[in-house]
């Protein structure tokens, strides 16, 4: 929840502000604790996080959590920034894309993004000949902003194509930061993915690049996710029983990574073991974030209803819905590998195979 902040709040922020920024030499990272400290005197039970390791391996500035669950999300470029400049049009998009409650800003200006949508904006201070003056009367739209960002509930999702859109999307985004964290040969206590991509190296691809890498490891996140949702279905209630309630308020508990590797489902013992290592404390700390946010994705799932699709069509859910993600994720991929409907003995051999292969890496590691 909000706090009811002052006048003079907003007013000392934008005073921080103007300091920094008459001084000359400063950058966008120089702004970054006053707005920090600017939202944690107008919010309750909310953790706003700004970690350069993470920004530099291409996550927004702020990740603003609840109870270890993320939010929403705050990208802040320099003071008097044209924020609609084309030079930014592709973070910009990619976050828009991926992200689902958003600020964009700087420090002055900030557009809140709704599932990629601009739902309103407010400047509560410019730039003029005696430094930065604040607009007073911009204030109280700026107070319902962060009350709008804050207060995000997330979107209902009820087909397999909405949920496919909404997981490529982020899937996409976790496989440019794994890509980004393994070229930037940053050696840390940490940083796991680099053992991670030596084992995949040594025992199933050699020569396999950092992208494709990434590639691999997004989509079995989050397929793996999605393997756990359902799993994590009691029997499908009535109508009745169902009302219009939101997803997350009907299953009464949240979803969370540390819950999927718990409900992998035990014929899967190589996801299962994968899922292990993503749920502990040794997730490199540059993605963890944004696996957080794809696993809080799950909370908005009525999965009964994207099952219902595949009964009808008598397909297996957790095997044809792949078809129905890599088409979103990445359709040129998709059709490189042959991801097609495959009946259900060649799964089977295949899901076998792969559960070889992950004994294979448990006796090497």
């Amino acid at each position: 929840m909000s706090k009811q902040p002052t006048v003079e709040n907003i007013t000392s922020y934008i005073a921080e502000i103007n300091r920094i920024y008459k001084v000359g030499n400063a950058t966008e990272h120089t702004y970054r604790p006053a707005l920090k400290s600017l939202l944690e005197t107008m919010t309750n039970n909310l953790t706003i996080t700004n970690e350069p390791k993470r920004i530099a391996c291409g996550a927004p500035d702020y990740i603003v959590t609840r109870n270890e669950i993320p939010i929403g999300y705050i990208e802040a470029k320099d003071v008097d920034t044209d924020l609609n400049h084309k030079s930014h049009k592709p973070q910009f998009d990619r976050y828009k894309q991926s992200l689902d409650n958003l600020i964009i800003t700087d420090y002055l200006t900030f557009h809140l993004f709704e599932n990629g949508e601009q739902i309103t904006s407010v400047t509560i201070a410019k730039t003029g000949k005696n430094g930065i003056e604040a607009d007073k009367t911009q204030f109280e739209k700026f107070i319902a902003l962060v009350n709008l960002f804050i207060g995000y509930q997330g979107r209902g999702i009820q087909t397999s194509m909405q949920l496919s859109k909404i997981m490529a999307a982020k899937a996409q985004l976790m496989a440019d930061i794994i890509e980004n964290a393994l070229n930037s040969n940053e050696n840390t206590d940490s940083n796991s993915l680099d053992g991670q991509l030596k084992g995949f190296r040594e025992v199933l691809i050699h020569d396999i690049s950092h992208k494709e890498f990434a590639d691999i490891y997004a989509q079995t996140v989050a397929y793996g996710m999605f393997a756990a949702k359902l799993n994590h279905l009691t029997p499908c209630p009535s109508p009745k029983e169902r009302g219009d309630s939101p997803p997350l308020e009907r299953l009464g508990e949240v979803f969370t990574r540390s819950k999927a590797a718990n409900l992998i489902p035990h014929s899967n013992p190589f996801l299962r073991e994968l899922f292990q290592y993503i749920a502990s404390f040794y997730l490199d700390e540059r993605i963890r974030w944004v696996v957080d946010d794809l696993a809080d994705l799950f909370n908005y799932v009525d999965v009964y209803e994207i099952i219902k699709e595949f009964d009808k069509t008598d397909h297996d859910p957790i095997v044809h819905f792949y078809e129905t993600f890599l088409s979103e994720y990445d359709p040129a991929l998709r059709k490189s590998r042959g991801v097609w409907y495959t009946p259900k003995p060649v799964v089977q051999f295949i899901v076998q195979a792969v559960d070889d292969i992950g004994k294979i890496i448990n006796e090497r590691t």
